[in-house]
């Protein structure tokens, strides 16, 4: 059964969801970032973007199977449009077979030409089991081939930010022109997590048995750090060992995405060290929620003489640990205000510092409309103003 696909509404609405910044630490309050035995590794705040760590983050290389992230994403996406559903059953092609030559020697969820597969198992046989066979069974019945899947995981990655992505098959072998970058990785995993949380707990599942088989998910970390609740591991010849893990300790939540180690060890070794560094120089607060009052300022010629001012989105900062108390809110509001206005019309700023850097620098818009007053009191109003005018 083919399914069309449509990316949309949900994947461009999420794209932007909070302002966030990254405060610059003093040298005597966070020591070097880790240096990792990687080809490339970044360290992101999963709630305000901040990259903390990084080497050659945006430098292109083979992802390998770190591509089923963008394949289990647009799963996720269809099924939250109704395009599709989890008891869905999917016909097995010669091509989706485990037996297929191509798969030979790499992982798999073992699944039979022929068979009718739930789309939910296939799910947790891309996630868990990192299944080539499930995850070309997935991209056939959305998109009808693999190649036309591609084409729309390169159409999500550019709504999600990858600027150096392009994937050219479902699962992340080898292929010329299939590439992305720890940033990218490390963007679709954010992605993951606000877009589709319930489906992004699949990811913490150490196990998957189908058919009586039983394939343990590849990302020990899962075991080591009780923190970690996720993504996907990654290894071929070309691309080495990779990992893109994510934990959360308290109110703050990291990923890391190290691309090209040497061994499956090493890759658990260097992503926990760029964890343990985030985790223990950095902490990330929501100072302001979208459309909570910050404050209040006079209007004049209105229905109302007052109106609350906020902002259009959550104000996350990612800071150097211990630093909060030492922000600055700063709040440059237009002298004369007069009604009429919208709801969401810009009327000042917000501006946060730490020592002299500023962090944010946002609109402080009306939290309601407020409409003309009456001639009398707009009359009224205008005398004031005009006499603070002459003696201001």
């Amino acid at each position: 059964m083919l399914k069309l696909l449509s990316v949309c509404t949900l994947v461009c609405a999420s794209v932007i969801s909070s302002v966030a910044a990254v405060a610059a630490p003093s040298p005597s309050l966070i020591p070097a970032e880790p240096n990792l035995a990687a080809k490339s590794w970044v360290l992101m705040d999963a709630d305000s973007g901040a990259v903390l760590a990084q080497k050659n983050a945006d430098e292109r290389l083979p992802p390998a199977s770190l591509t089923k992230m963008m394949t289990s994403y647009v799963l996720s996406y269809e099924e939250a449009q109704g395009n599709v559903t989890k008891d869905d059953l999917v016909k097995v092609s010669r091509n989706a077979w485990a037996s297929n030559p191509k798969f030979k020697g790499s992982s798999l969820m073992w699944i039979e030409v022929g068979k009718q597969v739930k789309l939910g198992d296939l799910h947790r046989g891309i996630i868990i089991s990192s299944g080539n066979d499930a995850s070309v069974a997935v991209a056939e019945y959305l998109a009808g081939s693999e190649d036309g899947f591609a084409q729309v995981m390169n159409k999500h990655a550019e709504l999600l930010g990858m600027t150096n992505t392009h994937f050219v098959n479902s699962c992340g072998l080898p292929a010329e022109g299939h590439y992305s970058t720890a940033h990218d990785m490390a963007r679709l995993a954010k992605g993951i997590i606000r877009d589709f949380p319930e489906d992004y707990e699949m990811y913490s599942e150490r196990e998957f048995t189908y058919n009586g088989i039983r394939t343990p998910n590849r990302n020990k970390l899962l075991w080591r750090d009780p923190s970690v609740d996720g993504l996907k591991t990654g290894h071929t010849k070309e691309a080495g060992y990779c990992l893109v893990a994510s934990a959360k300790r308290q109110d703050m939540r990291l990923i890391a995405a190290v691309m090209g180690t040497r061994s499956e060890e090493a890759r658990v070794q260097e992503t926990q060290k760029l964890l343990s560094y985030g985790f223990r120089y950095y902490e990330t607060s929501t100072l302001y929620r979208a459309a909570e009052e910050v404050t209040t300022t006079r209007v004049w010629s209105g229905e109302s003489d007052s109106v609350a001012l906020g902002l259009k989105s959550d104000l996350v900062l990612t800071i150097a640990r211990g630093q909060r108390k030492n922000l600055s809110v700063d709040m440059v509001i237009d002298d004369v205000i007069k009604a009429p206005f919208e709801n969401g019309q810009e009327l000042g700023r917000l501006v946060i510092t730490l020592d002299g850097q500023e962090l944010a620098n946002e609109p402080l818009v009306a939290l309601q409309a407020v409409e003309q007053s009456g001639f009398i009191n707009r009359i009224w109003d205008s005398i004031v103003l005009f006499f603070r005018g002459i003696f201001s």
